[in-house]
Protein backbone atom coordinates (compact mmCIF):
# COMPACT_ATOMS: atom_id res chain seq x y z
CA UNK A 1 0.00 0.00 0.00
CA UNK A 2 2.69 1.91 0.61
CA UNK A 3 3.56 3.43 -3.13
CA UNK A 4 0.08 3.29 -4.44
CA UNK A 5 -0.88 5.06 -1.27
CA UNK A 6 1.68 8.07 -1.91
CA UNK A 7 0.51 8.01 -5.75
CA UNK A 8 -3.14 8.70 -4.29
CA UNK A 9 -2.15 11.35 -2.16
CA UNK A 10 -0.73 12.96 -4.67
CA UNK A 11 -3.55 12.83 -7.07
CA UNK A 12 -5.79 14.26 -4.22
CA UNK A 13 -3.20 16.57 -3.74
CA UNK A 14 -3.44 17.54 -7.64
CA UNK A 15 -7.15 17.73 -7.02
CA UNK A 16 -7.38 19.90 -4.28
CA UNK A 17 -4.74 22.46 -6.21
CA UNK A 18 -6.88 22.73 -8.77
CA UNK A 19 -9.94 23.23 -6.67
CA UNK A 20 -8.13 26.24 -5.46
CA UNK A 21 -6.97 27.60 -8.94
CA UNK A 22 -10.62 27.28 -9.56
CA UNK A 23 -11.92 29.45 -6.85
CA UNK A 24 -8.99 31.73 -7.02
CA UNK A 25 -9.31 32.57 -10.71
CA UNK A 26 -13.07 33.65 -9.69
CA UNK A 27 -12.37 35.86 -7.96
CA UNK A 28 -10.00 37.48 -10.47
CA UNK A 29 -12.43 37.22 -12.71
CA UNK A 30 -15.32 39.12 -10.63
CA UNK A 31 -13.28 41.76 -9.06
CA UNK A 32 -15.34 44.01 -10.75
CA UNK A 33 -18.74 42.53 -10.24
CA UNK A 34 -20.50 45.39 -7.62
CA UNK A 35 -21.44 43.64 -4.25
CA UNK A 36 -18.80 40.50 -5.16
CA UNK A 37 -17.80 38.60 -2.03
CA UNK A 38 -14.63 36.22 -2.24
CA UNK A 39 -14.00 32.75 -1.52
CA UNK A 40 -11.22 30.95 -0.62
CA UNK A 41 -10.26 27.05 -0.44
CA UNK A 42 -9.74 25.57 3.30
CA UNK A 43 -7.69 22.49 3.13
CA UNK A 44 -7.86 19.63 5.13
CA UNK A 45 -6.65 16.41 5.40
CA UNK A 46 -7.45 12.88 5.89
CA UNK A 47 -5.83 10.44 8.05
CA UNK A 48 -5.54 6.48 7.43
CA UNK A 49 -4.76 4.99 10.92
CA UNK A 50 -2.63 1.85 10.91
CA UNK A 51 -2.35 -0.05 14.22
CA UNK A 52 1.19 -0.93 14.24
CA UNK A 53 3.90 2.15 14.74
CA UNK A 54 5.90 -0.09 11.90
CA UNK A 55 3.84 0.30 9.16
CA UNK A 56 2.45 3.84 7.61
CA UNK A 57 -0.13 4.65 4.99
CA UNK A 58 -0.20 7.34 3.63
CA UNK A 59 -4.00 9.63 4.03
CA UNK A 60 -4.94 12.27 1.35
CA UNK A 61 -6.25 16.42 1.58
CA UNK A 62 -9.43 17.34 0.89
CA UNK A 63 -10.53 20.85 0.06
CA UNK A 64 -13.71 23.34 0.60
CA UNK A 65 -14.99 26.73 -0.43
CA UNK A 66 -14.86 29.45 2.44
CA UNK A 67 -16.79 32.10 1.52
CA UNK A 68 -16.23 35.56 2.82
CA UNK A 69 -19.85 37.19 2.54
CA UNK A 70 -19.22 39.17 5.73
CA UNK A 71 -16.10 41.31 4.59
CA UNK A 72 -16.76 44.96 3.09
CA UNK A 73 -16.17 46.07 0.36
CA UNK A 74 -15.01 49.79 -0.63
CA UNK A 75 -18.13 52.08 -0.95
CA UNK A 76 -17.70 54.07 -4.38
CA UNK A 77 -19.28 57.07 -5.12
CA UNK A 78 -21.45 57.25 -7.99
CA UNK A 79 -23.70 59.77 -9.81
CA UNK A 80 -26.86 58.11 -9.90
CA UNK A 81 -29.57 58.95 -6.96
CA UNK A 82 -31.36 55.12 -6.83
CA UNK A 83 -27.53 53.40 -6.48
CA UNK A 84 -27.08 51.68 -3.03
CA UNK A 85 -24.18 50.42 -0.97
CA UNK A 86 -24.61 49.10 2.54
CA UNK A 87 -21.55 50.22 4.44
CA UNK A 88 -22.12 47.48 7.35
CA UNK A 89 -24.31 44.27 8.06
CA UNK A 90 -27.30 43.57 5.80
CA UNK A 91 -28.55 42.82 2.19
CA UNK A 92 -30.97 43.97 0.08
CA UNK A 93 -34.20 41.74 -0.52
CA UNK A 94 -34.93 40.94 -4.32
CA UNK A 95 -37.19 38.75 -6.66
CA UNK A 96 -35.93 37.97 -9.97
CA UNK A 97 -40.02 39.46 -10.95
CA UNK A 98 -42.23 39.93 -9.45
CA UNK A 99 -44.78 36.90 -10.82
CA UNK A 100 -46.19 34.76 -7.56
CA UNK A 101 -44.36 31.61 -5.93
CA UNK A 102 -40.82 33.92 -6.90
CA UNK A 103 -38.47 33.11 -3.72
CA UNK A 104 -36.41 36.14 -2.07
CA UNK A 105 -32.80 36.42 -2.78
CA UNK A 106 -30.36 38.65 -0.83
CA UNK A 107 -27.89 41.06 -2.26
CA UNK A 108 -25.77 43.50 -1.84
CA UNK A 109 -25.44 44.66 -5.57
CA UNK A 110 -27.20 47.62 -5.27
CA UNK A 111 -26.90 49.28 -8.44
CA UNK A 112 -30.95 50.00 -8.91
CA UNK A 113 -32.56 51.85 -11.57
CA UNK A 114 -36.55 52.24 -13.06
CA UNK A 115 -37.15 50.05 -15.20
CA UNK A 116 -40.34 50.46 -18.14
CA UNK A 117 -43.12 49.65 -15.44
CA UNK A 118 -41.51 51.45 -12.53
CA UNK A 119 -40.18 48.68 -10.68
CA UNK A 120 -36.90 49.49 -9.15
CA UNK A 121 -34.08 46.40 -10.49
CA UNK A 122 -30.39 46.17 -10.42
CA UNK A 123 -28.07 44.97 -12.79
CA UNK A 124 -28.86 41.73 -12.56
CA UNK A 125 -32.24 42.51 -13.22
CA UNK A 126 -33.43 41.39 -9.44
CA UNK A 127 -36.75 43.76 -7.84
CA UNK A 128 -35.94 45.47 -5.07
CA UNK A 129 -38.90 44.78 -2.19
CA UNK A 130 -39.23 47.30 0.21
CA UNK A 131 -42.04 48.04 2.90
CA UNK A 132 -44.64 50.36 2.10
CA UNK A 133 -45.29 53.49 3.66
CA UNK A 134 -48.36 54.87 4.89
CA UNK A 135 -49.96 58.08 4.71
CA UNK A 136 -48.72 59.20 8.41
CA UNK A 137 -45.20 57.37 7.80
CA UNK A 138 -46.15 54.12 9.47
CA UNK A 139 -44.47 51.21 8.62
CA UNK A 140 -46.69 47.85 8.34
CA UNK A 141 -47.53 46.50 11.33
CA UNK A 142 -46.51 42.70 10.35
CA UNK A 143 -43.08 44.66 9.22
CA UNK A 144 -40.79 41.66 11.04
CA UNK A 145 -42.20 39.09 8.03
CA UNK A 146 -41.27 39.09 4.75
CA UNK A 147 -45.15 39.16 3.47
CA UNK A 148 -44.91 42.78 4.41
CA UNK A 149 -42.76 43.53 1.43
CA UNK A 150 -43.75 44.59 -1.65
CA UNK A 151 -41.93 45.41 -4.98
CA UNK A 152 -40.41 49.04 -5.05
CA UNK A 153 -42.90 50.69 -7.53
CA UNK A 154 -41.95 54.46 -8.05
CA UNK A 155 -44.14 54.99 -11.30
CA UNK A 156 -46.60 57.55 -10.87
CA UNK A 157 -48.89 58.27 -14.02
CA UNK A 158 -50.18 61.64 -12.59
CA UNK A 159 -48.39 64.15 -10.25
CA UNK A 160 -48.62 64.44 -6.52
CA UNK A 161 -50.05 67.07 -4.84
CA UNK A 162 -49.57 67.51 -1.10
CA UNK A 163 -52.02 68.81 1.20
CA UNK A 164 -51.72 71.07 4.06
CA UNK A 165 -50.90 69.43 7.39
CA UNK A 166 -49.19 72.66 9.17
CA UNK A 167 -49.10 76.03 8.89
CA UNK A 168 -46.90 77.76 10.96
CA UNK A 169 -47.35 82.10 11.88
CA UNK A 170 -45.29 84.57 13.83
CA UNK A 171 -47.30 87.96 14.24
CA UNK A 172 -46.87 90.62 16.35
CA UNK A 173 -50.23 92.07 17.89
CA UNK A 174 -50.06 95.46 18.69
CA UNK A 175 -50.65 96.20 22.85
CA UNK A 176 -51.45 99.39 22.59
CA UNK A 177 -54.65 98.92 20.35
CA UNK A 178 -57.52 99.84 22.05
CA UNK A 179 -59.72 96.81 23.05
CA UNK A 180 -63.45 96.02 22.15
CA UNK A 181 -65.46 96.36 25.10
CA UNK A 182 -68.83 94.57 24.00
CA UNK A 183 -70.67 96.40 26.56
CA UNK A 184 -69.68 99.43 25.14
CA UNK A 185 -71.19 99.27 21.51
CA UNK A 186 -74.46 100.55 20.43
CA UNK A 187 -76.13 97.43 21.36
CA UNK A 188 -74.46 96.70 24.32
CA UNK A 189 -73.14 92.44 24.13
CA UNK A 190 -71.12 90.08 25.93
CA UNK A 191 -68.25 88.09 23.67
CA UNK A 192 -67.80 87.10 20.70
CA UNK A 193 -67.40 90.14 18.89
CA UNK A 194 -67.15 88.54 15.49
CA UNK A 195 -69.21 91.33 14.18
CA UNK A 196 -67.12 93.96 14.36
CA UNK A 197 -64.33 95.45 12.07
CA UNK A 198 -61.20 93.27 12.40
CA UNK A 199 -58.41 95.20 13.64
CA UNK A 200 -55.73 93.03 11.94
CA UNK A 201 -56.39 90.43 9.02
CA UNK A 202 -54.00 88.47 7.52
CA UNK A 203 -54.53 85.78 4.45
CA UNK A 204 -53.24 82.16 4.62
CA UNK A 205 -53.00 80.92 1.26
CA UNK A 206 -53.04 76.77 2.38
CA UNK A 207 -53.29 73.62 -0.50
CA UNK A 208 -56.51 70.83 -0.49
CA UNK A 209 -56.43 67.39 -1.58
CA UNK A 210 -56.94 68.75 -4.91
CA UNK A 211 -53.77 70.81 -5.20
CA UNK A 212 -56.12 74.05 -5.46
CA UNK A 213 -54.72 76.93 -3.49
CA UNK A 214 -57.34 77.67 -0.70
CA UNK A 215 -56.82 81.36 1.32
CA UNK A 216 -58.02 81.17 4.56
CA UNK A 217 -58.37 84.80 6.32
CA UNK A 218 -56.96 85.17 9.63
CA UNK A 219 -58.79 87.90 11.85
CA UNK A 220 -57.34 89.53 15.72
CA UNK A 221 -59.43 91.87 17.38
CA UNK A 222 -58.29 92.98 20.82
CA UNK A 223 -61.30 92.47 23.61
CA UNK A 224 -61.58 93.59 27.18
CA UNK A 225 -62.14 89.72 27.99
CA UNK A 226 -64.20 87.18 28.94
CA UNK A 227 -63.40 87.84 32.78
CA UNK A 228 -66.61 89.58 34.61
CA UNK A 229 -66.75 93.19 34.20
CA UNK A 230 -68.32 96.71 34.10
CA UNK A 231 -67.52 100.11 32.32
CA UNK A 232 -69.15 103.62 32.91
CA UNK A 233 -71.37 104.85 30.16
CA UNK A 234 -69.49 106.54 27.07
CA UNK A 235 -71.21 109.82 28.14
CA UNK A 236 -68.98 110.07 31.51
CA UNK A 237 -65.47 111.26 29.75
CA UNK A 238 -63.53 111.03 32.71
CA UNK A 239 -59.69 112.39 33.20
CA UNK A 240 -57.65 110.84 36.05
CA UNK A 241 -57.64 113.87 38.04
CA UNK A 242 -61.18 114.77 38.16
CA UNK A 243 -62.99 115.34 41.27
CA UNK A 244 -65.80 112.93 41.29
CA UNK A 245 -68.29 114.97 43.29
CA UNK A 246 -68.29 118.06 41.88
CA UNK A 247 -71.00 119.90 39.91
CA UNK A 248 -68.14 121.21 37.77
CA UNK A 249 -66.80 118.03 37.09
CA UNK A 250 -67.90 115.13 34.34
CA UNK A 251 -70.19 113.48 37.47
CA UNK A 252 -72.13 116.19 38.17
CA UNK A 253 -75.04 113.94 40.20
CA UNK A 254 -72.75 112.64 42.61
CA UNK A 255 -72.73 114.61 45.60
CA UNK A 256 -70.85 114.76 48.75
CA UNK A 257 -71.31 111.05 51.18
CA UNK A 258 -72.72 109.49 48.10
CA UNK A 259 -71.38 105.68 48.42
CA UNK A 260 -71.65 102.43 46.53
CA UNK A 261 -70.25 98.94 47.17
CA UNK A 262 -68.99 96.52 45.30
CA UNK A 263 -68.26 92.45 45.71
CA UNK A 264 -66.75 89.88 43.98
CA UNK A 265 -68.95 86.95 45.36
CA UNK A 266 -66.35 85.57 47.53
CA UNK A 267 -64.61 88.39 49.71
CA UNK A 268 -67.24 91.06 51.67
CA UNK A 269 -68.62 93.87 50.04
CA UNK A 270 -66.87 96.78 50.29
CA UNK A 271 -68.39 100.02 50.33
CA UNK A 272 -66.67 103.21 48.58
CA UNK A 273 -67.61 106.78 49.49
CA UNK A 274 -67.24 109.87 47.00
CA UNK A 275 -65.95 113.16 48.80
CA UNK A 276 -66.03 116.69 47.49
CA UNK A 277 -63.17 119.12 46.84
CA UNK A 278 -64.30 120.51 50.78
CA UNK A 279 -63.79 117.15 51.96
CA UNK A 280 -61.60 117.20 55.15
CA UNK A 281 -58.46 115.68 55.26
CA UNK A 282 -56.87 113.26 55.56
CA UNK A 283 -59.88 110.77 53.83
CA UNK A 284 -60.98 108.16 55.68
CA UNK A 285 -59.75 104.61 53.98
CA UNK A 286 -62.71 104.03 52.23
CA UNK A 287 -63.05 107.96 50.88
CA UNK A 288 -62.15 108.92 46.89
CA UNK A 289 -61.85 112.32 45.96
CA UNK A 290 -60.55 111.94 42.40
CA UNK A 291 -60.88 109.19 39.15
CA UNK A 292 -57.58 108.00 40.39
CA UNK A 293 -58.03 107.56 43.98
CA UNK A 294 -61.61 105.71 42.86
CA UNK A 295 -59.39 103.60 40.50
CA UNK A 296 -56.73 102.52 43.41
CA UNK A 297 -59.56 102.16 45.79
CA UNK A 298 -61.09 99.63 43.85
CA UNK A 299 -58.27 97.71 42.94
CA UNK A 300 -57.35 97.63 46.64
CA UNK A 301 -60.44 95.56 47.62
CA UNK A 302 -60.12 92.69 49.87
CA UNK A 303 -56.12 93.28 50.05
CA UNK A 304 -55.81 93.82 46.33
CA UNK A 305 -55.18 91.32 43.80
CA UNK A 306 -58.51 90.43 43.24
CA UNK A 307 -60.10 93.46 40.86
CA UNK A 308 -58.27 95.11 38.22
CA UNK A 309 -59.15 99.40 37.46
CA UNK A 310 -57.80 101.20 34.90
CA UNK A 311 -59.38 104.42 33.20
CA UNK A 312 -59.79 103.95 29.18
CA UNK A 313 -58.30 106.23 26.42
CA UNK A 314 -61.60 107.43 25.84
CA UNK A 315 -62.16 108.30 28.93
CA UNK A 316 -64.38 105.33 31.08
CA UNK A 317 -63.91 103.74 33.77
CA UNK A 318 -63.41 99.73 33.26
CA UNK A 319 -63.32 97.18 35.82
CA UNK A 320 -62.67 93.61 36.06
CA UNK A 321 -62.24 90.44 37.97
CA UNK A 322 -59.08 89.06 37.54
CA UNK A 323 -60.32 85.89 38.94
CA UNK A 324 -62.26 84.05 35.40
CA UNK A 325 -64.88 82.78 37.24
CA UNK A 326 -66.08 85.40 39.57
CA UNK A 327 -68.88 87.52 39.64
CA UNK A 328 -69.13 91.39 40.12
CA UNK A 329 -71.63 93.27 41.84
CA UNK A 330 -72.01 96.81 42.80
CA UNK A 331 -74.76 98.62 44.13
CA UNK A 332 -75.54 102.28 45.19
CA UNK A 333 -75.58 102.45 48.83
CA UNK A 334 -76.03 106.28 49.58
CA UNK A 335 -77.85 108.49 46.39
CA UNK A 336 -77.47 106.81 42.78
CA UNK A 337 -73.82 107.37 41.63
CA UNK A 338 -73.65 104.39 39.78
CA UNK A 339 -76.59 104.69 37.79
CA UNK A 340 -78.14 108.09 37.47
CA UNK A 341 -77.46 110.50 34.46
CA UNK A 342 -74.28 112.16 34.37
CA UNK A 343 -73.12 109.92 37.34
CA UNK A 344 -70.72 107.06 36.46
CA UNK A 345 -73.61 105.13 35.03
CA UNK A 346 -72.54 101.73 34.69
CA UNK A 347 -73.82 99.63 32.12
CA UNK A 348 -75.49 97.00 33.35
CA UNK A 349 -75.34 93.46 32.46
CA UNK A 350 -75.99 92.96 29.14
CA UNK A 351 -77.39 89.22 29.79
CA UNK A 352 -79.41 89.94 33.27
CA UNK A 353 -80.05 93.71 32.82
CA UNK A 354 -78.72 94.53 36.36
CA UNK A 355 -75.20 95.65 38.23
CA UNK A 356 -74.51 91.61 39.00
CA UNK A 357 -71.80 91.20 36.08
CA UNK A 358 -70.99 87.71 35.08
CA UNK A 359 -68.09 86.14 33.43
CA UNK A 360 -69.02 86.56 29.00
CA UNK A 361 -67.23 83.19 29.31
CA UNK A 362 -65.23 80.45 31.79
CA UNK A 363 -62.12 80.08 30.53
CA UNK A 364 -62.12 76.84 32.99
CA UNK A 365 -65.10 75.61 32.01
CA UNK A 366 -65.88 76.57 28.41
CA UNK A 367 -69.45 77.67 29.25
CA UNK A 368 -71.78 79.10 28.77
CA UNK A 369 -72.57 77.14 25.51
CA UNK A 370 -72.87 78.97 22.01
CA UNK A 371 -70.08 80.75 22.98
CA UNK A 372 -66.57 79.79 21.48
CA UNK A 373 -67.48 76.15 21.62
CA UNK A 374 -64.12 75.04 19.38
CA UNK A 375 -62.09 76.55 22.01
CA UNK A 376 -61.55 73.72 24.42
CA UNK A 377 -60.89 71.47 21.12
CA UNK A 378 -59.28 74.05 18.67
CA UNK A 379 -57.31 76.29 20.99
CA UNK A 380 -54.57 75.71 23.02
CA UNK A 381 -55.08 75.50 26.83
CA UNK A 382 -54.30 78.35 28.81
CA UNK A 383 -51.19 78.20 31.08
CA UNK A 384 -51.89 80.32 33.52
CA UNK A 385 -56.54 79.77 34.35
CA UNK A 386 -56.18 81.55 37.94
CA UNK A 387 -54.79 85.28 36.88
CA UNK A 388 -54.37 85.88 33.20
CA UNK A 389 -53.45 88.90 31.97
CA UNK A 390 -56.86 91.09 31.93
CA UNK A 391 -55.39 93.65 29.28
CA UNK A 392 -54.05 90.46 27.10
CA UNK A 393 -56.95 89.42 25.33
CA UNK A 394 -57.55 88.69 21.53
CA UNK A 395 -60.71 87.07 19.63
CA UNK A 396 -59.08 85.16 16.97
CA UNK A 397 -61.41 84.23 13.80
CA UNK A 398 -60.49 81.87 11.20
CA UNK A 399 -62.73 82.68 8.47
CA UNK A 400 -63.57 80.21 5.45
CA UNK A 401 -63.28 81.90 1.44
CA UNK A 402 -66.83 81.75 1.41
CA UNK A 403 -66.83 84.05 4.60
CA UNK A 404 -68.36 81.93 6.69
CA UNK A 405 -66.30 81.12 10.31
CA UNK A 406 -64.22 78.22 10.37
CA UNK A 407 -63.45 78.46 14.11
CA UNK A 408 -63.15 81.02 16.82
CA UNK A 409 -61.61 81.57 19.95
CA UNK A 410 -59.41 83.58 22.36
CA UNK A 411 -56.13 83.97 23.34
CA UNK A 412 -54.17 85.37 25.96
CA UNK A 413 -51.03 87.17 26.39
CA UNK A 414 -48.87 87.27 29.28
CA UNK A 415 -47.77 90.76 30.88
CA UNK A 416 -44.27 90.27 29.08
CA UNK A 417 -46.00 90.22 25.90
CA UNK A 418 -45.38 86.24 25.35
CA UNK A 419 -48.79 83.61 24.32
CA UNK A 420 -50.36 82.54 27.67
CA UNK A 421 -51.07 78.70 26.41
CA UNK A 422 -49.74 75.27 27.24
CA UNK A 423 -47.88 72.76 24.60
CA UNK A 424 -50.22 69.82 23.79
CA UNK A 425 -48.85 65.79 24.17
CA UNK A 426 -46.28 66.35 21.23
CA UNK A 427 -45.12 69.66 22.41
CA UNK A 428 -46.97 71.90 19.83
CA UNK A 429 -49.13 75.39 20.39
CA UNK A 430 -51.49 74.90 17.43
CA UNK A 431 -55.10 75.77 16.68
CA UNK A 432 -56.55 72.79 14.92
CA UNK A 433 -58.59 72.99 11.85
CA UNK A 434 -60.88 70.14 11.38
CA UNK A 435 -62.88 69.12 8.94
CA UNK A 436 -62.75 72.18 6.64
CA UNK A 437 -65.39 71.24 3.28
CA UNK A 438 -63.58 73.99 0.60
CA UNK A 439 -66.63 73.01 -1.47
CA UNK A 440 -64.73 72.03 -4.58
CA UNK A 441 -65.41 68.45 -4.23
CA UNK A 442 -62.18 68.09 -2.39
CA UNK A 443 -61.74 65.72 0.71
CA UNK A 444 -62.44 67.22 4.26
CA UNK A 445 -59.32 68.47 5.13
CA UNK A 446 -57.67 69.17 8.54
CA UNK A 447 -54.19 70.88 9.26
CA UNK A 448 -52.47 72.52 12.44
CA UNK A 449 -51.60 76.17 13.00
CA UNK A 450 -48.66 76.49 14.88
CA UNK A 451 -49.40 80.25 17.02
CA UNK A 452 -46.45 79.62 19.35
CA UNK A 453 -44.51 82.55 18.54
CA UNK A 454 -46.97 84.74 18.50
CA UNK A 455 -46.81 87.92 20.53
CA UNK A 456 -47.97 91.04 22.32
CA UNK A 457 -45.70 93.92 22.17
CA UNK A 458 -46.46 97.81 21.80
CA UNK A 459 -45.84 99.04 18.32
CA UNK A 460 -47.24 98.19 14.68
CA UNK A 461 -49.11 94.82 13.57
CA UNK A 462 -46.05 92.96 12.50
CA UNK A 463 -46.08 89.35 10.47
CA UNK A 464 -42.22 88.12 11.01
CA UNK A 465 -43.18 85.16 8.64
CA UNK A 466 -45.29 82.25 7.84
CA UNK A 467 -45.07 79.18 6.44
CA UNK A 468 -47.48 75.73 5.70
CA UNK A 469 -46.14 72.62 4.23
CA UNK A 470 -48.81 72.37 1.19
CA UNK A 471 -47.95 72.14 -2.44
CA UNK A 472 -49.85 72.37 -5.77
CA UNK A 473 -49.99 69.66 -8.45
CA UNK A 474 -46.44 68.70 -9.09
CA UNK A 475 -44.50 66.34 -11.21
CA UNK A 476 -42.29 63.88 -10.50
CA UNK A 477 -38.79 64.80 -11.16
CA UNK A 478 -36.29 61.94 -9.41
CA UNK A 479 -36.39 59.05 -7.06
CA UNK A 480 -33.55 59.25 -4.25
CA UNK A 481 -32.72 56.68 -1.62
CA UNK A 482 -31.84 58.00 2.26
CA UNK A 483 -29.41 56.57 4.52
CA UNK A 484 -31.91 55.17 6.49
CA UNK A 485 -33.15 52.89 3.36
CA UNK A 486 -36.46 55.75 2.77
CA UNK A 487 -37.04 55.78 -1.07
CA UNK A 488 -38.13 59.37 -2.11
CA UNK A 489 -39.50 60.62 -4.66
CA UNK A 490 -39.12 64.29 -5.84
CA UNK A 491 -41.65 66.77 -7.28
CA UNK A 492 -41.11 69.66 -9.42
CA UNK A 493 -43.38 71.25 -6.92
CA UNK A 494 -40.82 71.37 -4.33
CA UNK A 495 -42.92 68.29 -2.40
CA UNK A 496 -41.45 65.15 -1.70
CA UNK A 497 -43.30 61.77 -0.70
CA UNK A 498 -42.06 58.89 1.16
CA UNK A 499 -42.88 55.82 -0.90
CA UNK A 500 -41.09 52.47 0.43
CA UNK A 501 -38.51 51.85 3.38
CA UNK A 502 -35.87 49.30 2.64
CA UNK A 503 -34.99 46.49 4.95
CA UNK A 504 -31.65 45.36 5.74
CA UNK A 505 -31.69 41.61 6.47
CA UNK A 506 -29.30 40.08 8.28
CA UNK A 507 -28.64 36.20 9.41
CA UNK A 508 -26.35 35.18 11.94
CA UNK A 509 -24.36 33.55 9.35
CA UNK A 510 -24.26 35.36 6.28
CA UNK A 511 -21.24 32.93 4.93
CA UNK A 512 -23.34 30.48 5.34
CA UNK A 513 -25.60 31.97 2.29
CA UNK A 514 -25.83 29.34 -0.93
CA UNK A 515 -24.80 31.56 -3.60
CA UNK A 516 -26.87 31.98 -6.60
CA UNK A 517 -25.75 33.60 -10.11
CA UNK A 518 -26.63 37.47 -10.36
CA UNK A 519 -24.29 38.26 -7.45
CA UNK A 520 -27.11 37.09 -4.63
CA UNK A 521 -27.83 34.91 -2.02
CA UNK A 522 -30.48 32.34 -0.81
CA UNK A 523 -31.19 31.28 2.59
CA UNK A 524 -29.42 27.87 4.11
CA UNK A 525 -29.46 25.95 7.31
CA UNK A 526 -26.29 27.11 7.62
CA UNK A 527 -27.11 30.83 7.50
CA UNK A 528 -29.91 30.91 10.21
CA UNK A 529 -33.07 32.23 9.34
CA UNK A 530 -34.05 36.10 7.92
CA UNK A 531 -34.04 38.48 9.53
CA UNK A 532 -35.83 42.11 8.84
CA UNK A 533 -34.38 45.05 10.23
CA UNK A 534 -34.18 48.83 9.71
CA UNK A 535 -31.30 50.66 8.41
CA UNK A 536 -29.28 51.48 11.44
CA UNK A 537 -30.91 49.48 13.71
CA UNK A 538 -30.68 45.75 15.22
CA UNK A 539 -26.86 45.66 14.25
CA UNK A 540 -27.99 46.19 10.57
CA UNK A 541 -25.75 48.78 8.67
CA UNK A 542 -26.74 51.88 6.55
CA UNK A 543 -27.51 52.52 2.93
CA UNK A 544 -24.91 55.06 1.66
CA UNK A 545 -27.14 56.58 -1.63
CA UNK A 546 -25.02 57.31 -4.83
CA UNK A 547 -22.79 54.86 -4.02
CA UNK A 548 -21.95 51.40 -5.34
CA UNK A 549 -20.27 48.23 -2.92
CA UNK A 550 -17.17 46.99 -5.21
CA UNK A 551 -15.90 43.49 -4.72
CA UNK A 552 -14.13 42.88 -1.74
CA UNK A 553 -11.68 40.82 -3.87
CA UNK A 554 -7.61 41.50 -3.26
CA UNK A 555 -5.35 41.05 -6.16
CA UNK A 556 -2.37 41.09 -4.74
CA UNK A 557 -3.61 38.61 -2.51
CA UNK A 558 -5.09 36.09 -4.93
CA UNK A 559 -2.07 36.40 -6.85
CA UNK A 560 -0.32 35.21 -4.06
CA UNK A 561 -2.47 32.81 -3.53
CA UNK A 562 -1.98 31.15 -7.17
CA UNK A 563 1.63 31.02 -7.37
CA UNK A 564 1.45 29.39 -4.06
CA UNK A 565 -1.10 27.10 -5.84
CA UNK A 566 0.57 26.63 -8.84
CA UNK A 567 3.80 25.62 -6.83
CA UNK A 568 1.82 22.74 -4.82
CA UNK A 569 0.30 21.81 -7.94
CA UNK A 570 3.49 21.21 -9.66
CA UNK A 571 5.13 19.06 -6.11
CA UNK A 572 2.25 16.84 -6.35
CA UNK A 573 2.93 16.00 -9.93
CA UNK A 574 6.38 15.61 -8.81
CA UNK A 575 5.41 13.17 -6.29
CA UNK A 576 3.57 11.44 -9.04
CA UNK A 577 6.53 11.52 -10.99
CA UNK A 578 8.64 9.98 -8.57
CA UNK A 579 6.15 7.11 -7.39
CA UNK A 580 5.51 5.76 -11.17
CA UNK A 581 9.29 6.01 -11.87
CA UNK A 582 10.32 3.64 -8.25
CA UNK A 583 7.29 1.01 -9.20
CA UNK A 584 8.61 0.97 -12.83
CA UNK A 585 12.25 -0.59 -10.81
CA UNK A 586 9.97 -2.57 -8.80
CA UNK A 587 8.67 -4.19 -12.25
CA UNK A 588 12.35 -4.87 -13.57
CA UNK A 589 12.85 -7.10 -10.73
CA UNK A 590 13.24 -10.80 -11.65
Amino acid sequence: MGLFGSLFTGVSGLFAQSQNTAIISNNIANVSTTGFKRSEASFQSLVTTESRLSRYSPGTVSVNRLQRVDQQGSIQQTSSATDAAISGNGFFPVKRSTDFGQEFLYTRAGQFSEDSQGLLRNASGFVLYAWPIDSTGNLPANQGDLVSLIPADVAFLGGLTRPTTVAELAINLDADQLPIDPHTLAVAQQLPVGAQPAQFSRGLTVFDELGSAQTVTLEYRKVVGPMAHFTSNAGSVMDITDILADPAGPTPNINDLDSFSISDGINPAETIVFRNAAAPTPLGANEVQTVDQLVNRIEAYAGGGVLDARLTSTGQLLVQSISPTSTLTVADVVGNPLTAVSTLNIIPDPSSGTLTFNPDFDITTNLPAGVYDDQSTNFPQFANLATPNTQGWWEMTVVHPNGSTITQGLLNFAGDGTLNASADAAGNIDVELNNIDWGNGAALQDFSLDIERFSQFAGNFDVIFSDQNGAELGLRTGVELTRDGTIVARFSNGASADLYKVPLITFANSNGLTEVSGTAYTESEESGEENLREAGTGGAGFVEASTLEASNVDLADEFARLIVAQRAFGASTRVITTVDQMTEELLRLR
